[in-house]
This record gives C-alpha cells, sequence and structure tokens, in this order.
C-alpha cells in the first residue's frame, strides 16, 4: 500500500490485544506509517472505543476516510465474553477488584436462559461510572478514580439478540448483538441484578461491527510486517 492509499482513506480491520486501550493501537499504527513513510503527521483514528480488558475488532481509518468514523460508529455491533455470577466490582469488569459478594444458590440454568429475555428490544441502561463519558468537562472514570459520586443517567439501547452459550457456574458465557452505546459491562451488572445476585464481566470480545468481521482482521504486528 502506497502512501497515497493511505491519505486518500482506508478502512484497516485490527484485532486489539488486551490490555492495550484504542488510543495505544492508533499511535502505534500512526507512528508506524509515518517511519515507513517518512511524513510528519497523517489522521489516523478509530472508530468505537474497547476497554483495555476486552480484545476484538477495532476499526482504523486513515486520512480522508477519518471523515466516515461516526458512519462506523453508529453500526450493529456483536460481542462475545463472559459474566462472571456471585460478586461485584465497582467498575463492572475486573479493572477493579471484587465489592461485594451475593448468594447464588438460587440460579438454575433455566433461570439464568429465562432472564435474557428481559433485556431483549429497547431498554435503559446506566454507563458505567468507569466510562469515558464526559460530566462537567471530565470524564467519568477520572471522577471515579478520585473518589467522586454523580448521578449518571440513563440512556436507551437495543439489544437485537442475547443468547447464553456455555453455563460453567459461576461463569456464563454469551454472544450479544446490539446498537451503538451499549455497555456490555453495565449489561453484566444489571443481568446479576436482575437473577436478585450480583455479576461483574470478567471477559469480553467485539467480533462484529456492521459487515466487518474480526476474522477478517490483522494483529498490530501483522500490519507493522505488511506495512
Amino acid at each position: 500500500m502506497t502512501l497515497e492509499d493511505y491519505k486518500n482513506g482506508r478502512v484497516l480491520l485490527i484485532d486489539k490485544p488486551l490490555n492495550w486501550t484504542s488510543f495505544q493501537v492508533v499511535n502505534k499504527l500512526r507512528w508506524n506509517i509515518k517511519q515507513q513513510f517518512k511524513i510528519k503527521n497523517i489522521k489516523v483514528g478509530h472508530a468505537g472505543t474497547l476497554d483495555p480488558l476486552a480484545t476484538g475488532l477495532l476499526i482504523i481509518c486513515t486520512g480522508k476516510f477519518t471523515k466516515k468514523i461516526e458512519e462506523y460508529q453508529g453500526q450493529i455491533k456483536e460481542y462475545t465474553g463472559t459474566i462472571t455470577l456471585g460478586a461485584t466490582t465497582p467498575s463492572y469488569d475486573l479493572e477493579t477488584e471484587i465489592n461485594e459478594t451475593f448468594k447464588t444458590d438460587h440460579i438454575s440454568e433455566k433461570l439464568i436462559l429465562k432472564t435474557t429475555k428481559q433485556f431483549i428490544g429497547e431498554i435503559n441502561q446506566k454507563p458505567p461510572i468507569f466510562s469515558a463519558i464526559k460530566k462537567d468537562g471530565k470524564r467519568l472514570y477520572e471522577l471515579a478514580r478520585a473518589g467522586e459520586t454523580t448521578e449518571i443517567k440513563s440512556r436507551k439501547i437495543t439489544i437485537t439478540e442475547f443468547e447464553i452459550t456455555n453455563v460453567d457456574f459461576p461463569k456464563v458465557e454469551f454472544r450479544v448483538v446490539c446498537s451503538k452505546g451499549t455497555y456490555i459491562r453495565s449489561l453484566a451488572y444489571d443481568f446479576g441484578l436482575a437473577l436478585n445476585s450480583g455479576a461483574h464481566l470478567s471477559a469480553l470480545r467485539r467480533t462484529k461491527i456492521g459487515e466487518f468481521n474480526v476474522e477478517n482482521g490483522m494483529t498490530i504486528d501483522e500490519f507493522i510486517a505488511n506495512i
């Protein structure tokens, strides 16, 4: 691929590794493009943040295609992952330590399957306090890490599919198809509440955005080798 290709616009499908932020991926790709073609700068952006503890599909746009980022962000997304029952964390995932434990002996596989139906369709969902949403000019996770409490408004999201793919108690594996703005961490937390227990997200992988599939993606190392 030539420099003009990147400037005119390219969509790169990257399989984000664990513990990388989405911004780190963007910066790594931008730096390698700049080094390869000995240029001072080029536009590179991502279409939809993935948490550091999540892996999977990250759409990276270069050059003129950065104008399409909003279009890609608005598309339907698919995730797979694991919810761990019986305990919650402040961040709703493994970024923070367990803060409370709950009884689970009343939870059967039948109840788990039945409870997923409550989350199908348009629902109200509160984003996690540990999120990148801004309030009064500050990101919520900055407020949370500083120990500040703040009221978070719920928002309407749509879940079109919520499938339980395996139950290995206390771990529940799932697949979700959902709209833009859905927090799978919040879904895990709310799922625990609906089961009269507690839960947190212990693994997450984004597999699809619109018609883009992580199976067609490449690792960061593969991108660097191919450039």
